[in-house]
């Protein structure tokens, strides 16, 4: 008994002894880690955060533009300043942009504005056309603007046309594509796992389920689609004809157009873009660099000219110190991006718990007496949906108007919670509409039989037993189905009390279309065209402020989170990524993506399966 007893003592004390250590190494670890961090930092060799007088504002843009960042640990950030390690998908938010640019419109210090777009990725029309207005404002304090690149993306070059030079390297290229969808289908794939797919949905172009039910888009979805990517494109030739002054023709949409202008270009992208009049004059970078030295100097930098960077003259202009909450009267602006999902979720995301409770600080802070819903959203479940429409009866009812500033998407879900505001204000090239509702998910009862696994039990009722791993009974997916339909219904009158359009109408505009910004207004789906700006203006106008502050409605931190992030400063979280995640192979590449198509419906959460959610309407 003696003996048992040691040998039990010794097995715990060692078993601690080892807890121990492995504790005692991994806290090491994480000191040894902040302090190379904190080296790391101090020890970089990083301009200092200040404006050089005579210089010119590089507007070096690096990432997607947003109205809302998602969020990021701040181990993550830390450890990405100290290392220098770049974001995955790096963001920027098009109010930081804007306001740069306008206060270096005013600042004495800026001679000039140079667009450097290389890393610009993707950005809705509207939010291009935010910075656009700024850059076009900046022109007239007489300063001139140039673009430089070797190359231009669609999105890079709408920015760059609002350039009094455009410039291009004579190796380089500019090829205007025009938007599409072209999707990812996945019946066969699935048949050939013996995954049961089971859809319930209305709305004869609710075509958000069609890649797990068919191999190719429905005439349906094509018609459609086409009906509002060729109004967005329309609206991209019409902002860059107006910038650069030329015919809205000026754009080859024809493969046979485009290889006799291509030939009589010599089979030279460069010249093809010169000859067509989209940039002013094919320069190489040291020619470039020459020039702009005439204009402000130059400087020991990478570049070799007299610059001040973005994100330097960012950290000063957009300090958050600048935008402490004064008692002044305020317009209140919730940001809600993203897909809608139940319960809490975090930046960049919309939770039907979180982002309700936004809305609610904004009720019950004394000093908000309106609020702008700032929506750009493709949708999501429906029930959370339903939370976030909610809270914005209830501001009403507390007597603080609500006003609706679509970006580039307000569809399905982001269509419902704007649709009771006080007035719903769309970008020209919104996309909306969407309204439709469906449910899927899928069993594997198939699946499992292929491979010899079987599920079988009893239950005290007809009702228990509903799992993935067994077949539907058909008269349950009857009322899964039924349930759908009760939810469209109450989309449809939703939308038909909150816009007072007869249900019939509104049933006859909705099915699941999509519609632009426009179209949306002549249906009565929207008031009036315009940006934020416009929707802060008819805010105050509503609530009768002649002076008020805006204000950003923010989830305040958690005690957890503001400790690590006033230890941290201003960094963030380092992850490590899948092996493939990395690579730039073709077929790296092509899993990425059909693993991001099927999480764009793996991600979704609402507790009856029940989603209003517009797949189709992302931009090509």
């Amino acid at each position: 008994m003696s003996t048992g007893s040691n040998w039990t003592k010794s097995l715990f004390v060692g078993i601690w002894t080892a807890l121990n250590f492995c504790r005692k190494l991994f806290f090491n670890i994480i000191f040894i880690v902040i302090i190379v961090g904190i080296i790391a930092i101090f020890s970089s060799d990083k301009d200092p955060i200040m404006v050089k007088h005579g210089s010119a504002l590089y507007l070096n843009l690096n990432g997607n533009l947003v109205i809302e960042k998602e969020a990021v640990e701040p181990l993550e950030q830390f450890m990405q300043e100290a290392f220098s390690e770049e974001e995955e998908n790096p963001e920027i938010l098009v109010r930081h942009v804007v306001k740069v640019i306008e206060n270096a419109k005013q600042d004495k210090r800026i001679k000039a504005l140079i667009l450097d777009l290389h890393g610009l990725r993707n950005g809705g029309l509207d939010k291009l056309r935010e910075v656009a207005r700024a850059i076009n404002d900046f022109k007239a304090s007489q300063k001139p603007v140039y673009a430089i690149g070797d190359y231009y993306t669609q999105t890079q070059y709408y920015l760059a046309a609002h350039a009094d030079h455009v410039y291009l390297n004579p190796m380089g290229a500019l090829l205007i594509e025009g938007y599409g969808r072209y999707s990812l289908y996945f019946k066969d794939m699935l048949e050939k796992l013996k995954v049961t797919t089971h859809i319930f949905r209305v709305g004869t172009y609710k075509s958000a389920v069609e890649p797990f039910l068919r191999n190719d888009m429905s005439e349906a979805a094509k018609e459609a689609n086409e009906q509002w990517l060729n109004a967005y494109w329309e609206h991209y030739k019409t902002d860059i004809a107006a910038a650069r002054n030329m015919s809205k023709d000026n754009f080859d949409e024809k493969l046979d157009v485009l290889v006799q202008k291509f030939e009589q270009s010599g089979g030279d992208f460069a010249r093809y873009a010169l000859e067509n009049g989209w940039v002013d004059a094919l320069r190489t970078r040291e020619e470039v660099r020459l020039e702009l030295v005439d204009l402000v100097g130059s400087d020991e930098n990478e570049l070799g000219v007299n610059v001040t960077p973005y994100d330097v003259y960012s950290k000063i202009v957009n300090n958050p110190m600048h935008g402490m909450q004064s008692n002044m009267d305020k317009v209140a602006i919730v940001v809600a991006k993203g897909p809608i999902l139940d319960g809490e979720q975090q930046a960049g995301t919309i939770g039907g718990d979180s982002t309700a409770r936004l809305l609610r600080m904004a009720r019950l802070d004394e000093t908000v007496k309106a609020v702008v819903l700032q929506v750009d959203s493709p949708g999501g479940s429906s029930f959370a949906s339903e939370i976030i429409r909610q809270e914005v009866l209830e501001l009403q009812a507390a007597g603080k108007p609500v006003v609706v500033s679509m970006s580039t998407y307000a569809a399905s879900g982001g269509y419902w919670i704007s649709a009771n505001a006080d007035r719903i204000i769309a970008s020209p090239s919104t996309i909306t509409g969407s309204i439709g509702v469906f449910g899927m998910f899928m069993t594997y009862e198939n699946s499992l039989e292929y491979l010899g696994i079987n599920s079988d039990g009893v239950g005290s009722t007809e009702l228990t037993g509903f799992s993935a791993m067994r077949a539907l009974d058909p008269r349950f997916g009857d009322i899964l189905q039924r349930n759908v339909e009760s939810s469209y219904q109450r989309f449809i009158n939703m939308v038909s009390e909150a816009r007072d359009i007869p249900v019939e109408k509104v049933d006859q505009m909705a099915q699941g279309r999509v519609w632009i910004g426009e179209t949306a207004l002549e249906l009565g789906l929207v008031d009036q065209l315009g940006e934020l700006q416009d929707a802060v203006a008819v805010a105050a106008e509503l609530a009768s402020l002649e002076t008020f502050d805006t204000h950003y409605v923010e989830r305040p931190l958690t005690p957890h989170e503001q400790f690590w992030n006033e230890f941290f400063g201003q960094a963030m979280i380092w992850a490590a990524k899948l092996q493939f995640s990395n690579s730039n192979s073709a077929l790296a590449g092509i899993v990425r993506t059909v693993v991001n198509e099927f999480n764009v419906v793996n991600q979704l959460n609402d507790p009856q399966g029940v989603y209003v959610l517009c797949i189709q309407c992302q931009v090509k």
